[in-house]
């Protein structure tokens, strides 16, 4: 088939969607149809540039498939078009594009997560897979949601988890949608699993970072380390993960990811509080980021009641992270919050589920993690095991079953 992928930020960015939307177009083309993936391209402010590519100009950049590849951890070649956006017409103008041109592609589907260009496509019974990771919101949203639903070309309609599902079908009656309702389709995030095929053990993943000078902190090669992968917006767990490292000198915290701001914030609380055993990575690519994740005997994910994206939203209720599924094939022991959401995927057999809030339960847990190698094995094991289910690849083919 012939796909067209609208893709709801600029590109490259360092959004969590973009490395979706990167890491779909791939699934697709691995399962061998033809991706051409349409991107929006913003004033430059929007957007990140590579420091050695600086002088070059914007459109040569757009096009740098290796710095694209390296990015965001691709290997598979597909078109890409970047169409100029006007800030203020909120997606309108780069819809009605991408809607133009898909048509003159040929192209069989788009796929897209931007409510504007499902509202518009499905009107126009242009098929549409509509992928939505939270309820609709604002005052156009539900309305965008529901001219979706009423169109035509709504083909298949692709939820992030159950709990999100069933709030929409409650909100939107989809039951009522019978066609629709068929065809609705709950696939959480995924992940590259032959990016973790024959990772280093921890010992060795640190020896290596050191080697390649990838790692400033000077990490001990024999200490045990726990690590966050990922970006640092309120309710991560940040604060969380520094009182840990308070309490718990004998054991190497690495925290990865983050913007510029953030990370020279969380640097200065680190020096501030003397916590010598705390190594801000900030952002890697993303094609380095097994490596970092198989340095860690285990990895975190403390996430609060509340958790903020980059909108700045709460998506606590339905969130579906990508570190889980890379946690969970990286082999690890995983430590996470015990939110509902969460435990669509994770159980007490694959990781261990901790109050949000209960410092001393997280405390008490690495203690028992870091003496207790049966353990964290036993539950790395059966994570490596479970996370099978949950490849891009294996996603992409679920999304495509039956059209």
């Amino acid at each position: 088939m012939n796909i067209t992928i609208a893709a709801p930020s600029p590109i490259p960015a360092r959004r969590a969607n973009t490395i979706q939307t990167m890491k779909m177009a791939q699934a697709f083309t691995t399962l061998g149809h033809k991706v051409w993936l349409a991107v929006p391209r913003f004033p430059p402010a929007y957007q990140i540039l590579p420091p050695s590519r600086r002088k070059i100009s914007q459109e040569d950049y757009d096009y740098d498939w290796q710095f694209l590849a390296d990015h965001y951890g691709i290997r598979n070649l597909f078109s890409i078009s970047y169409f100029s956006t006007i800030t203020s017409a909120h997606h309108y103008d780069f819809s009605l594009k991408v809607l133009y041109w898909a048509r003159q592609y040929g192209s069989d589907y788009i796929y897209t997560r931007l409510p504007q260009i499902a509202a518009i496509g499905s009107t126009l019974n242009t098929a549409i897979i509509f992928e939505v990771h939270d309820m609709p919101g604002g005052m156009m949203g539900p309305r965008l949601f529901r001219r979706y639903l009423k169109g035509r070309g709504a083909a298949r309609l692709v939820i992030i988890t159950r709990a999100l599902a069933d709030d929409l079908s409650r909100e939107y009656n989809l039951p009522a949608y019978k066609k629709l309702n068929e065809q609705l389709v709950i696939a959480p995030d995924g992940v590259d699993l032959e990016r973790y095929q024959d990772i280093p053990e921890p010992r060795a993943a640190r020896k290596l970072l050191l080697e390649r000078k990838l790692m400033v902190h000077p990490i001990p090669e024999s200490r045990f380390t726990a690590g966050y992968t990922g970006h640092l917006y309120q309710g991560r767990g940040v604060n969380l993960i520094l009182e840990m490292a308070a309490q718990l000198p004998d054991i190497t915290f690495l925290i990865i990811g983050g913007e510029a701001e953030q990370i020279s914030q969380l640097k200065n609380t680190v020096e501030s509080r003397v916590l010598k055993n705390v190594g801000v990575v900030g952002f890697i690519p993303n094609a380095e980021l097994p490596l970092y994740q198989a340095a860690c005997e285990a990895l975190l994910m403390p996430y609060q009641g509340h958790v903020a994206a980059s909108s700045g939203g709460d998506i606590s209720r339905y969130l579906s992270p990508m570190k889980l599924f890379e946690y969970m094939a990286c082999g690890r022991a995983i430590l996470t919050s015990d939110l509902p959401v969460l435990k669509e995927v994770l159980n007490a057999k694959n990781a261990l589920l901790l109050p949000p809030d209960d410092i001393q339960a997280w405390v008490s847990a690495l203690k028992t993690l870091q003496n207790e190698p049966e353990l964290r094995e036993e539950l790395a094991s059966q994570a490596r095991k479970d996370a099978k289910d949950y490849s891009w690849d294996r996603r992409a083919r679920r999304i495509l079953d039956g059209l």
